[in-house]
């Protein structure tokens, strides 16, 4: 295997081609599109292979990070979808605001013929497994549209009806 010639033909891939590639020679997906990056990566893999391993410069410098690495003590936090993203729990706060009822209240509503179930939580809003951070993220969801969540839930000003 000629490793310049290899690498010289992968900078005239495209960027299909060179995910393609990717998957080949790591075993895996990847979710880059940058070409760049798969460039690199890939040639990496190939010169990898070519010298058969790690040079030992590599293999030392590699120790020593290791070495320096700061050791996780404890396990990850479980994760909860935000609007679609995953987020640790406890890391979620919305703000205090005299219209959103305390922590426990379920809301509900109807919409198009269904019912919209909405759980207040202390640290969001969770509706059908997802956890919100407001009101209007909860109602963009139902509705795919943006929408006042107060308004969309009729929580008005302070509770008051009159607003």
């Amino acid at each position: 295997m000629n490793i310049g010639k290899e690498i010289a033909v992968l900078k005239h891939m495209t960027v299909t081609e060179l995910r393609a590639r990717y998957a080949e020679v790591f075993g895996e997906e990847t979710r880059s599109h940058h070409k760049d990056f798969l460039v690199k990566h890939i040639a990496w893999r190939l010169q990898s292979w070519a010298e058969d391993d790690l040079s030992e410069r590599a293999r030392a410098r590699a120790a020593e990070l290791a070495n320096d690495a700061d050791i996780r003590m404890s396990p990850p936090r479980r994760t909860v979808r935000l609007e679609g993203q995953p987020v640790a729990i406890g890391t979620l706060r919305i703000s205090a605001d005299k219209r959103l009822p305390m922590a426990g209240t379920v809301l509900t509503r109807e919409y198009k013929g269904r019912t919209v179930i909405v759980t207040i939580l202390p640290n969001g809003l969770e509706y059908e497994g997802k956890v919100y951070r407001s009101l209007s993220a909860v109602a963009k969801a139902v509705t795919g549209t943006h929408w006042n969540g107060y308004h969309f839930f009729n929580l008005l000003k302070g509770g008051d009806d009159d607003a």
